[in-house]
């Protein structure tokens, strides 16, 4: 019994032991795992941490990079408009091409004294101090035409509505120059760079300055044809009554020597008829100010909300309605009133002036649209037109296009 008692306490013991080693062993790989998973977490969180730096720095990059866009989004639609911000204040587009000049001279001046490029004075290439600045200005001349290249197709690609975005461009490669030629330090010179960039300026304002001074000119052609065309029908009118004067003075005058007064004084009503009317097409001639302002629509083309008010001397007015009524616009415009005037130019000022919150083209004053209906100009020609309101239609015609628009017939 004793040694079976001895044999039963050292199998205890051993297995005892035995289990107290899997139990350390299993304590250390669970102290093992936790410091693996203590060391982990640490690392996530350090990943973490980066990850959330780097969000920052995009959202920030983001941020700046949107209002790039909305800066130039806000420049395009003004400039679609006709709003356009000068850089530089000159008086015509001669001016600007001088400046131009001038501003290429300097230019060219900064290449060839070798301050469009700044880099390294002291590099060596196998120990030679020679060769060593030999390389930094070849590659500063290649870096230098890349640069230019860039500047050129800017220069070449200008359009006012661009300026923005091609300086921004012309920006990024000077970044780009300076990253590549680090190892020598080459970059572009801020004298050269800022040059170039007064020569995009100059080049957009050159260009929006040509495209008004050509619009002026197309103002003063059509103001000039329209003046021309007034002159020859008051020209024509004009000899037209002088003709029919000269009939019936002769007419009188047979009258006359056959006696018969009742006729004569038919005649001579007629003649002052003429007379007055001849005065009337001299005055007209004389006084730039009387004409007719006219009211017309074009649904078909601007819809229900939108008139042109504007201003003709023709003796015909219905003239000048039916030359803008031509291929420009693909549908004739509808006439809701005429308005003879001796002061027709005040007449049509008014009229503007009344409306001129709701021009549909707020920079250019020579198009005469406005956001409104027929009626409210009818209220205010009451106002302004008083007794030469003579008659008003509110509601226009518009056949042409009320005919291409109904469904066709079976």
């Amino acid at each position: 019994m004793r040694s079976e008692a001895a044999a039963l306490r050292n199998q205890a013991e051993t297995e005892a032991a035995q289990m107290v080693k899997e139990a350390r062993d299993v304590a250390k790989e669970i102290l093992d795992d936790g410091r693996r998973t203590a060391k982990e977490t640490l690392r996530l969180q350090k990943d973490a941490e980066k990850f959330r730096r780097d969000i920052r720095e995009a959202q920030t990059t983001l941020a700046a990079v949107q209002a790039r866009i909305t800066t130039a989004d806000e420049a395009a639609l003004l400039q679609e408009v006709g709003i356009y911000a000068y850089r530089h204040q000159l008086h015509d587009a001669i001016a600007y091409r001088s400046r131009l000049e001038s501003l290429q001279t300097e230019i060219k001046d900064l290449a060839r004294t070798n301050r469009a490029v700044l880099a390294a004075t002291d590099w060596t290439v196998n120990g030679s101090k020679r060769e060593g600045q030999k390389m930094v200005r070849d590659f500063s001349k290649l870096m230098l035409r890349a640069y230019n290249a860039e500047a050129d197709y800017a220069v070449r690609t200008m359009r006012p509505h661009r300026l923005n975005s091609l300086i921004d461009r012309l920006y990024k490669s000077r970044e780009t120059i300076a990253k590549l030629g680090a190892t020598m330090h080459i970059r572009i010179s801020d004298s050269y760079h800022n040059a170039r960039v007064r020569e995009l300026e100059l080049t957009s304002d050159f260009l929006q300055k040509k495209d008004e001074e050509k619009e002026a000119q197309r103002e003063v052609r059509a103001r000039e044809k329209e003046e021309a065309a007034v002159q020859r029908e008051l020209d024509r009118e004009r000899e037209k009554l002088h003709k029919e004067q000269g009939h019936y003075e002769a007419v009188i005058e047979r009258l006359r020597a056959r006696g018969e007064h009742t006729a004569v004084s038919e005649m001579q009503a007629k003649l002052v008829e003429i007379e007055d009317a001849l005065r009337s097409v001299e005055s007209r001639a004389a006084n730039i100010r009387t004409g007719y302002v006219y009211v017309i629509s074009n649904v078909g083309a601007f819809g229900d909300r939108m008139v042109k008010i504007g201003l003709t001397r023709r003796l015909e007015p219905l003239e000048r309605v039916q030359q803008l009524s031509g291929a420009a616009v693909p549908f004739r415009f509808d006439v809701h009133a005429l308005i003879f005037s001796k002061d027709a130019v005040g007449l049509e000022t008014q009229l503007h002036q009344e409306f001129a919150a709701r021009r549909v083209n707020r920079v250019n004053g020579r198009k005469e649209f406005f956001h409104v209906t027929p009626a409210e100009v009818r209220d205010a020609l009451q106002r302004y037109a008083g007794q030469h309101l003579v008659e008003f239609t509110e509601e226009p015609e518009a056949l042409e296009w009320r005919a291409s628009t109904s469904e066709p017939s079976a």
